[in-house]
């Protein structure tokens, strides 16, 4: 096994103890024709546009720029040298808090093809996640850009082993113990042409971090393989995707959904990308949409809501899309009818995670049932157990299990994560669902206490945990509330420490304190002001009290 190599396991410091990662010989692996050779570089979902003549083909499009794939191929093979020369690794791992522009795709496989392991971080963390995420990987390099160039600075870098930092496309401070260079300079000495290193098809890739919401986020490795196997799978079969497509993905590269969207299958047919940075504003869609005439466009539930409810919308912005795709929460039959009704468009819904690298259930555009997440999609299988692990019967529900060759092989430094998760060739999702006789799945909730908000989990305890923090917070309790549409969201129930303080500035005040404390989309979008909570026979807050109370006041 290379340097790089991982495979199913729990350790950083004992590779050798890793287990085998998921067998390619898997019925559903056959079941889409995908066979890859033992010597496999990811890098290659780009490159191969060379070989297929379209070097010359625009491969990203934004409001002011593009880049053709012959462009993005001698800046990631640039990259990929420019990296070697400073130093790194076989496998070491590279910080990347990049916005979605061509610079993204030209760094994250220029790294891979050279041998390194880019990690997609999260644009809006905060600057003790970024150390964390530095500290978790032993990352040596970071990539920033504008929107990021805050976050890596001297008390950040204290105790990591960052020791360079390439500025993308912004100028900025030197760091003490780290050295910085500018992207553009840094590789321009460099050769266009960069041969990928023989990786294995079960090297590590690249890395994404879940969002923390149980605890601290767990560092999710991905194999060289794994991208190519959603290209096959649910790119190939769901979206039907061909060279002539046109792909826009709000949702950023740095979630494992636009990643797919906006790289991966793309990439994969020779098709081309618009990517959008900075604030995803309706407007700013609605003017990108006109621009360049996507055919695939992928959101959220939530995001589909803004576009409705935008005073900028006419109703003929998706006249050249052929399928509008919604993922990462529920999609609610009303918020269906009115996009239908405004846009003249359909959604198609489906269900993925960042743990098997993307959708793994999907409705499709001609065969969809509102309120599911759709059937399994072809190179995956699944199956609903109960608590005692055996199959429930169609029509009762079941914790929701998942397998197929882009399954994470296991979390970084975490063999107890690792160990509840990942068993054998199976992820356990931790969702319920009830599957009914055509094979159509419906999500019926966590087995834990997580909700989706905005497409991402979030735990109430730890939005509760830092409200509680507040000096002007006397008590608090947080709970996942349904919203009319179905869409899930965050809601507090606050003492305030001074009687009579309530307000909406002190409303205003408390999520900005979450916001900036946690990531913005883990703050509570309702907050009610309570005298006292209710309380158990026992003095514990009385959540079963507040959650009837909220269904009460909803339903009245």
């Amino acid at each position: 096994m290379s340097d790089g190599a991982m495979s199913r396991g729990t350790s950083q410091a004992d590779l050798a103890a890793l287990r085998d990662p998921v067998p390619h010989d898997l019925p559903c692996a056959a079941e889409i024709g995908f066979s890859i050779p033992a010597t496999y570089n990811a890098s290659e979902i780009l490159f191969a546009n060379l070989d297929r003549g379209l070097a010359a083909k625009p491969a990203i499009l934004t409001a002011t720029e593009s880049a053709t794939y012959g462009q993005l191929c001698a800046s990631a093979a640039r990259t990929g040298h420019a990296l070697s020369a400073l130093g790194l690794r076989r496998g070491e791992r590279i910080l990347l808090l990049l916005d979605d522009r061509p610079a993204y795709p030209a760094i994250f496989f220029g790294a891979i093809r050279a041998g390194f392991v880019p990690m997609l971080l999260n644009t809006l963390s905060s600057k003790d996640l970024v150390q964390y995420y530095a500290q978790d990987s032993g990352a040596r390099i970071a990539f920033v850009d504008q929107a990021t160039a805050q976050l890596i600075d001297d008390d950040v870098i204290a105790n990591t082993d960052i020791e360079k930092i390439v500025l993308v496309d912004v100028d900025g401070p030197s760091r003490r113990g780290a050295t910085s260079y500018q992207w553009q300079q840094l590789i321009a000495a460099f050769p266009e042409r960069l041969e990928a290193v023989d990786t294995h098809r079960d090297d590590m890739a690249f890395w994404m971090y879940s969002s923390g919401s149980t605890g601290r986020p767990k560092g999710i490795v991905h194999l060289q393989h794994d991208m190519l196997y959603t290209a096959e799978s649910y790119a190939r079969h769901i979206l039907n995707i061909t060279a002539d497509d046109i792909c826009f993905s709000v949702p950023k590269i740095f979630f494992a959904y636009g990643l797919g969207n906006s790289l991966v299958f793309p990439f994969s047919t020779g098709a081309s990308a618009i990517l959008l940075a900075g604030r995803t504003a309706p407007e700013k869609i609605f003017a990108l949409l006109k621009q360049h005439r996507p055919t695939l466009f992928f959101g959220l539930p939530t995001l589909y809501n803004a576009l409705i409810q935008s005073e900028a919308a006419r109703g003929d912005e998706f006249s050249s899309t052929r399928i509008c795709l919604s993922a990462a929460e529920i999609l609610s039959q009303s918020l269906m009818h009115a996009w239908q009704e405004k846009f003249g468009t359909g959604i198609v819904e489906g269900l993925g995670s960042t743990e098997l690298t993307h959708i793994y259930l999907s409705n499709t555009a001609d065969h969809r049932k509102s309120g599911s997440a759709g059937r399994r999609v072809p190179g995956y299988e699944l199956q609903l157990l109960d608590a005692d692990g055996a199959a429930v019967p169609p029509g009762e529900e079941g914790v929701l299990w998942v397998r197929g060759d882009s399954s994470a092989p296991l979390y970084w430094n975490r063999p107890d994560e690792t160990a509840k998760t990942m068993r054998e060739d199976w992820i356990c999702t931790g969702d319920r669902f009830v599957c009914d006789a055509e094979g159509f799945f419906y999500f019926r909730g966590r087995t834990d206490d997580l909700i989706k908000v905005s497409g991402q989990w979030v735990y109430p305890l730890e939005t509760e945990q830092c409200l509680s923090n507040h000096p002007k917070v006397k008590e608090c309790a947080v709970l996942g509330v349904p919203l009319e549409d179905r869409r899930m969201t965050l809601k507090a129930f606050v003492v305030p420490q001074a009687a009579g303080t309530a307000s909406e500035a002190l409303t205003t005040e408390l999520q900005t304190y979450v916001k900036q404390t946690l990531l913005p989309y883990k703050y509570p979008r309702l907050i009610e002001y309570l005298p006292a909570l209710p309380k158990t026979g026992t003095g514990k807050i009385d959540r079963q009290a507040l959650s009837t109370s909220y269904e009460t006041q909803a339903s009245s």
